[in-house]
């Protein structure tokens, strides 16, 4: 058993080394006990609590006086942690599964809705019963050619299915219907940009290969045990598999938002991975800087979000890196990890099998996959404008990063802003309404925007209104969230509730006079130096007008008066 005390001064006075050695013992895995003490104090803000327990068993009396929380200032840390990896590079590499939009699965006529009721969308196919026969659905195809070209994919004309075999309770067949040796598609690559809070930049990662394949079922667990869901059987999956040109966290979830976009963008699947629709598997390894040879890949499964890919890859670069600097790199295995989200760390789940542990052989009761090149240049030609071009041209037409990253990233988002500006809305201006208050309105509402009632035409004619002066930018507000809940045109609302933009000097002279004869005290007081009453003036001139006062001329005008000699 070791104290919290100890992990304190080893921080403290940053000798980790000497102090880690104290925890080597394998029986009881106290420099495992060590680790995960130094890495729960990152997960606080400012100031990090270490809350572990040894695992060794504890006497009813050790237990009632158990060592106090202590209090470990962040850049202390922060500062040891970084002395263990700063030495070390990680390679990371991501298998990603997306789930098809197909009406029916890849081989059988059952169709497939997440949250259905259990073993609703079966049949002797997707079961695994004797003698029933596979038949490719075509749209399975169709989309693996999609992709394939969106990651700039080599083709195989001719590819084939295989067979791949494993026991799982959850697998009916006792084997998956996969892509061995020859997949469709090979040898492409992503382009993406890195958000400027991480640094910003362009990054170009590998893409070994994309291949169909079928899903397993799932397991329901419960107190009464496991039981098996099979209507996810036979549900047609694309498996990308990336070059390992990641080296950090941050990189590897924005490779992995960057696949959703384009799934997304292509229609080829909802992309959502809080449904299963979108799961990777990371594959994280090691090395000291400056060597060339891999070091043991490691698989962390279980990862539902992006955040959450990239801080089990922080946190087994981490561990990995421990290990190394003691002496104790055989203790990293080829394995599965699972991550584990409310204790932030990654924990054994199984060894990893090999290549030949599957026994792959040619699928007997499937054809070969036979593409032409008309086929294969009739979806070229189809696909749509994809994130990356998207994100050039709204830089090209002048965009900050900023503006591009937010724009792109969804794709409703984008062609809302598109039909904005075919409608004649001002760049700049349509950018800052569709990021600024119709974003927050949608957040607020938990609306998409598609389901907000205002139209792009409708808000081109408002930031017309308002650069043209017809409005003010205050009654544009207005007019905007009652457009966004409501629907209805800028020119009826302006209509029915006049409200013109007062733009005549002799108008807006006498609402100035009429507000400066109400207010003799605050006069006296703005000509007797604090001038800071102009906004108290205008703020009242812009009441009387009803927010109607074009605000440019309201300022010149009330300036003059205010300054007049009287």
């Amino acid at each position: 058993m070791f104290h919290l005390d100890d992990c304190w001064k080893a921080v403290k006075v940053s000798k980790f080394q000497s102090f880690s050695a104290q925890f080597q013992s394998p029986s009881t895995n106290k420099q495992g006990e060590f680790f995960m003490c130094m890495i729960s104090y990152l997960k606080r803000n400012g100031v990090l609590y270490c809350t572990m327990k040894s695992s060794q068993s504890q006497t009813a009396t050790q237990e009632k006086h158990q060592p106090p929380k202590i209090k470990v200032p962040q850049h202390a840390l922060k500062k040891t942690v970084d002395k263990i990896t700063r030495d070390y590079e990680a390679i990371i590499g991501i298998e990603t599964h997306v789930q098809l939009s197909t009406l029916t699965k890849a081989f059988c006529s059952c169709p497939y809705n997440y949250g259905s009721q259990p073993n609703t969308s079966i049949c002797p196919i997707c079961m695994g019963l004797p003698g029933a026969l596979p038949v490719l659905n075509s749209k399975v195809i169709e989309f693996a050619v999609k992709l394939g070209l969106a990651l700039n994919c080599k083709l195989s004309l001719n590819s084939k299915f295989d067979r791949k075999q494993y026991f799982y309770p959850d697998l009916p067949k006792g084997y998956q219907i996969s892509q061995f040796d020859i997949p469709i598609a090979t040898g492409g690559y992503v382009d993406l940009d890195l958000p400027l809070e991480f640094g910003g930049g362009h990054r170009k990662f590998g893409i070994t290969r994309v291949h169909m394949e079928e899903d397993a079922g799932k397991l329901l667990h419960s107190g009464n045990g496991a039981q098996v869901d099979l209507n996810r059987a036979g549900v047609p999956l694309l498996e990308i598999v990336s070059e390992p040109d990641m080296r950090t966290g941050i990189e590897a979830a924005e490779y992995a938002a960057e696949l959703q976009r384009v799934v997304r963008y292509l229609g080829i699947s909802n992309g959502n991975m809080q449904e299963g629709s979108l799961r990777c598997d990371v594959n994280v390894s090691i090395r000291p800087i400056g060597q060339s040879e891999f070091g043991t890949k490691v698989e962390i499964k279980n990862l539902n979000s992006f955040s959450s890919i990239n801080r089990a890859i922080d946190f087994e670069i981490s561990r990995q890196a421990l290990l190394l600097s003691e002496g104790q790199g055989d203790q990293i295995v080829q394995e599965t990890r699972l991550w584990e989200e409310g204790a932030q760390k990654t924990i054994t789940m199984r060894k990893k099998e090999g290549l030949s542990d599957y026994r792959y052989f040619p699928e007997p009761d499937l054809p070969e996959v036979i593409l032409t090149q008309e086929y294969v240049d009739s979806i070229l030609k189809s696909l749509p404008e994809l994130p990356e071009m998207k994100r050039r041209r709204y830089e090209n037409m002048g965009l900050s990063m900023q503006d591009v990253l937010f724009l792109a990233n969804d794709m409703n988002v984008a062609e809302y802003f598109d039909a904005t500006l075919s409608s004649g809305a001002d760049l700049k201006l349509a950018a800052n309404w569709i990021m600024g208050d119709i974003a927050a309105y949608m957040k607020n509402e938990k609306l998409s925007i598609n389901e907000i009632k205002l139209t792009p035409k409708e808000l081109a004619e408002l930031i017309a209104s308002i650069k043209g002066g017809t409005i003010s930018g205050k009654i544009g507000k207005e007019i905007l969230f009652e457009l966004l809940a409501k629907g209805g045109t800028v020119k009826g609302l302006i209509e029915e509730k006049d409200l013109v933009q007062i733009v005549d000097p002799v108008e807006i002279g006498k609402i100035i006079d009429k507000v400066i004869s109400e207010n003799p005290k605050q006069l006296e007081q703005y000509r007797g130096g604090k001038t800071k009453l102009q906004g108290f003036f205008a703020g009242q001139v812009m009441k009387l007008s009803k927010g109607k006062a074009n605000p440019g001329l309201l300022n010149k005008i009330l300036l003059e008066k205010l300054n007049a000699k009287s």
